[in-house]
Order: structure tokens, then C-alpha cells, then sequence
């Protein structure tokens, strides 16, 4: 009979899980809108609502390079209803930049669902930069040292990180302006208040393709197909900067695995709808979908990578 007690909780979670969800569920984007994680976060809380029929309603909050509103998915009540995005920003960088002033840990306080999409980042510049390629653009910032600033999303932000590693393996100096989030980076990088980016680059596709930025390098497995006349990282010979971001799906920690189960399996549906695919490609985002095993995987590979990293070249994220 001491049993008893415990079947009735396992039949009510399994009830639980089949019945989930009963009502609309919040999707935290930590980033304000218009950026990279926000399209991307918006194309799965689409194709979750759909398949799961019930709204995925996006609250983005942004701030701290994405810590802000990590903390509150990991804070939330574990029952399926407050999910989140997860991206290299909320669960390495800031890990690694600041450490134990970091008042979450990106591994044991989070359900890791699945991976979403990887997406190329790229180096964009204003227009007025005179440098239409890049060895010009390298040439010109070692003539003219810290002339030129770059935006980012904020201190110790995924941009930041970029950017000063690529001042590290290309020896030159460029100024750090942080911004509360990627939007208002792009914003001022399009006015010409700042002349450099390390996008995403979903976020900025539309303005290189107008021709209101210059796209100089991306960092991807090979050329994107959108800009098939900019080189990856690599081709140019530095292969330190040719890492893509990606973008997870997550919830907080100890969610039942049930839930976890259904929406990992609609998240896989929901990248396989030719509706989605389509957004996405779009976007310049390739779709993912693995396991939780393995998304769990790339998280631990990426910070041990990225930490390696900042403390060979010694970089500064003040």
C-alpha cells in the first residue's frame, strides 16, 4: 500500500504530460526585439503554437547580454508554461565573463530541450568604412588603430566576445560601444554612430542585401548561399573566428520529463513544416532539432572552447 502514494503522482504527471498544454505558454526571448534570437524565437513559438494548440506568447527581456531574462527562465515555476531561448550569449559567454557574479549556472539550472537552429555570424561594416573587402578593411585598421568602433548587444555579450577576439587574431584595435541589445546596435551601425558589427546574421541579411551595410567575412561552415561572394572566416586564413552561434530551446530545471519529451518531439515537427523551413532559410538559419543529449553536449564543448580561448589571449570584457 506505501506504494500508492507514488503511482498516484506518476499516472498524475503522465495525465499531466498528455493534457499539456492547458493553457498559453511564455516563451522569453532575452533579447529586446528586432535581433537575431528574437526572429528565431518568434519562428519556433509559431510553429509550437501550432502543433501543440495553444499560444506561444514571446516576453522579451532583454539586458546584461542576455543574463536578465535567462535568470527568469531558470527562476520560473517547472511546469511547462514559462519556456525560453537559450544562445551562446545566455549560456557560455556569460558563464565564462562573469563567472561567479553569474547568479545561474547554464548547465544545471536548465532543462535542455533541444537546439533550434545554428546561424553564420558576420562581419558588417558602415558603408562609409572605405574598405570594400576584407584585407582592405584589415589594412585600414592597422593604419588608423582604435579610429573605428564596433557596437554589441552589451558588456560581455556574445558581440563583445567576437569582437575582441577578432582583435586578438587579427592584432588590430577596435573600440567596444555596448548598446542594450542587438536591435539598437544595428539601429546606430546603419545611422554610422558606430562603423562595425559581429552580427548574427538573420538580424542584418536585409540591410547587407540593401546595401545600408558591407559584409566583409562570415563564419560558417562554408559560404552562405545569400551572399555567396563574402568568404568565411576560414577561407581567409582565420579559422579561430569561423564559429556559427546557435539558439536553443529551454525551460528551468527539473521540468518533468514528460513535457520535456512532448515538446522536444514538437519542436522536431515544427522544424520539419515546409512553412518553417522556409522562414528559416530565409532568415539564414539552418534548423537542428537533436537531442537533449546533444544539445547538452554543444553547450559543454562551446564554453570549454570559448573559455580556452579568452584565457590563452587574455581578453578583457570591461
Amino acid at each position: 500500500m506505501r506504494f500508492a502514494p507514488l503511482l498516484a503522482l506518476a499516472f498524475a504527471a503522465i495525465a499531466g504530460a498528455q493534457e499539456y498544454p492547458a493553457k498559453p505558454v511564455t516563451l522569453i526571448i532575452p533579447f529586446p526585439p528586432a535581433g537575431t534570437t528574437d526572429i528565431v524565437g518568434r519562428i519556433a513559438a509559431d510553429g509550437l503554437a501550432k502543433e501543440l494548440g495553444q499560444p506561444f506568447v514571446v516576453d522579451n527581456r532583454g539586458g546584461a547580454g542576455g543574463a536578465i531574462g535567462a535568470k527568469a527562465i531558470a527562476d520560473a515555476t517547472p511546469d511547462g508554461y514559462t519556456l525560453g531561448l537559450a544562445t551562446v550569449s545566455t549560456h557560455v559567454v556569460n558563464f565564462i565573463v562573469r563567472g561567479a557574479a553569474l547568479r545561474y549556472d547554464p548547465l544545471r539550472d536548465f532543462t535542455l530541450v533541444s537546439q533550434i537552429a545554428s546561424v553564420p555570424d558576420v562581419l558588417e561594416v558602415n558603408p562609409s568604412v572605405p574598405a570594400a573587402n576584407f584585407q582592405a578593411f584589415i589594412a585600414y585598421l592597422k593604419a588608423n588603430p582604435g579610429k573605428l568602433n564596433y557596437g554589441t548587444p552589451g558588456p560581455g555579450s556574445l558581440g563583445h566576445l567576437r569582437g575582441e577576439t577578432f582583435k586578438y587574431a587579427t592584432q588590430t584595435d577596435l573600440v567596444h560601444v555596448p548598446y542594450k541589445g542587438a536591435g539598437p546596435a544595428l539601429n546606430d551601425a546603419l545611422a554610422g554612430q558606430v562603423q562595425v558589427l559581429f552580427d548574427n546574421l538573420p538580424s542584418s541579411l536585409p540591410s547587407i542585401q540593401a546595401g545600408r551595410l558591407r559584409a566583409l567575412a562570415v563564419a560558417s561552415e562554408k559560404r552562405v548561399p545569400a551572399l555567396l561572394d563574402v568568404p568565411t572566416y576560414a577561407e581567409l586564413g582565420y579559422p579561430l573566428l569561423n564559429d556559427p552561434s546557435w539558439f536553443g530551446l529551454v525551460g528551468p530545471a527539473r521540468l518533468p520529463p514528460a513535457i520535456a519529451a512532448r515538446l522536444h518531439a514538437a519542436l522536431v515537427k515544427t522544424l520539419a513544416q515546409p512553412e518553417t523551413l522556409k522562414r528559416l532559410e530565409t532568415a539564414a538559419a539552418v534548423p537542428v532539432g537533436n537531442s537533449p543529449e546533444q544539445f547538452r553536449k554543444l553547450v559543454s564543448a562551446a564554453i570549454e572552447t570559448n573559455r580556452r580561448v579568452v584565457e590563452q589571449a587574455k581578453l578583457k570584457f570591461d
